[in-house]
This record gives structure tokens, sequence and C-alpha cells, in this order.
């Protein structure tokens, strides 16, 4: 995945992005030592994609990059400014 891409995403998307992949990864390790793993490059892009978004976290954390902002914070700015 792109860093780009990861920077559209506000901090709750990539924090459940990173569990997710980092069970996938879990998974592929179990089945690599159990020799049933088809694609064994999957295991290096997982580890390389949770090693970027945990770079873009600490980014948003020390104020280099910000990351998006929550959907619902802006929409309920909006309908603020209706009323």
């Amino acid at each position: 995945m792109k860093p780009v891409q990861l920077r559209e995403m506000t901090k709750d998307e990539l924090l459940q992005k990173k569990i997710d992949m980092e069970e996938e990864l879990f998974n592929l390790k179990l089945r690599k030592k159990t020799k049933q793993l088809d694609n064994p490059l999957r295991l290096r892009n997982l580890r390389r994609d949770v090693a970027r978004i945990d770079t873009i976290l600490k980014e948003d954390e020390l104020k280099i990059r910000s990351l998006a902002q929550a959907k619902e914070i802006k929409n309920s700015k909006d309908e603020g400014k209706k009323q």
C-alpha cells in the first residue's frame, strides 16, 4: 500500500488496518512453518506495510505530517453551520 493512500486515512482507520495486517502476518508465519505458504513475498510486503503505518503514526504524533481528520467531526461542524 502506498504511503499517500495511508495518509488519507484517519488514525482509527490506520490502527485498525495495522491490527488486521499483524493478524494476517501471524497467520502467514504459521503457514510458513508448516510449509503451506503459497506466496512468500506476501510476508515481506506485509512487514513493510506495517512499518509504513508505524512510521506514519509516529509522524502524526510528532506533528511532522498530519493525518486526515475524522469524517464525523467534519460532518458535525457542517451541520452546526447550517442551523
